[in-house]
């Protein structure tokens, strides 16, 4: 069976609890010697006895490079965690602060609007009309300003506009001018010969005839035409009937 575990207690007598402590503080500087050279390990051990005797190991050729290094540490962790408590603090205050501004300018923006009234002194009611006042003036004076530098912009542009219509409308008397000075070129510009054009066109004259004319005109012709032709048989109708025919 193994060995159980023994209870750590007092030695209650002097001889053995002091040889028990020779026995033990060998061991304990062996191991502290073992683990700083199989780690490479900085080691310091300092032990006191009972009668205030001092037993110290170190694994430097002094114990006092370790125990500065110690203080070196443990201020700077000691620092640290002021300043994190230090920065938790601040941090908490800042909340607190920044959180008491929100909810006052929520208050205020109500109050602007017209809500939550109830509960304002007559010094805060005249306070908070001050400060719409001046914020109505800054915003007319805002407006007044973007009004008048629209409507330099709309002059400008007008005025440009003018400038362009007075443009055209030379141009456009200039060519009337050049219309009315030289017509003719101005419309036939390639130089063609306009004589013929301006001469008047000839009218022709057709001979009105009449159906008389016309009939009496035939009937010669075929009286001309029987007397050449005398010895044959005509079979034109005789002028005297045509005559009356006509009648």
């Amino acid at each position: 069976m193994g060995r159980g575990r023994v209870e750590l207690r007092r030695i209650e007598n002097k001889i053995s609890r002091q040889v028990t402590f020779s026995k033990r503080r060998s061991g304990l500087f062996k191991k502290a010697q073992e683990i700083s050279v199989l780690c490479d390990a900085q080691v310091a051990l300092i032990i006191f006895s009972t009668k205030g005797k001092l037993f110290e190991f170190s694994s430097d050729s002094s114990l006092d490079g370790i125990l500065e290094r110690y203080e070196r540490q443990t201020h700077t962790e000691q620092l640290a965690e002021v300043n994190n408590k230090e920065s938790q603090g601040n941090l908490s205050l800042e909340f607190y602060k920044l959180n008491t501004k929100a909810k006052i300018l929520e208050k205020n923006i109500r109050n602007y609007g017209g809500h939550d009234l109830d509960v304002l002194s007559l010094r805060e009611l005249q306070n908070l009309e001050n400060q719409i006042d001046t914020a109505i003036k800054r915003i007319r004076t805002r407006k007044n300003q973007l009004m008048n530098e629209s409507i330099s912009e709309h002059q400008k542009k007008a005025r440009t506009l003018q400038e362009q219509n007075n443009t055209l409308a030379k141009k456009v008397k200039e060519k009337e001018k050049k219309l009315t000075e030289n017509p003719q070129k101005e419309k036939y510009p390639q130089g063609q010969n306009l004589s013929g054009f301006n001469a008047p066109a000839p009218q022709l004259q057709l001979p009105t005839l009449t159906l008389g004319a016309s009939l009496q005109g035939r009937e010669e012709e075929e009286e001309g035409e029987a007397h050449q032709t005398a010895p044959r048989r005509s079979t034109i109708m005789p002028p005297w009937m045509l005559h009356h025919l006509i009648r």
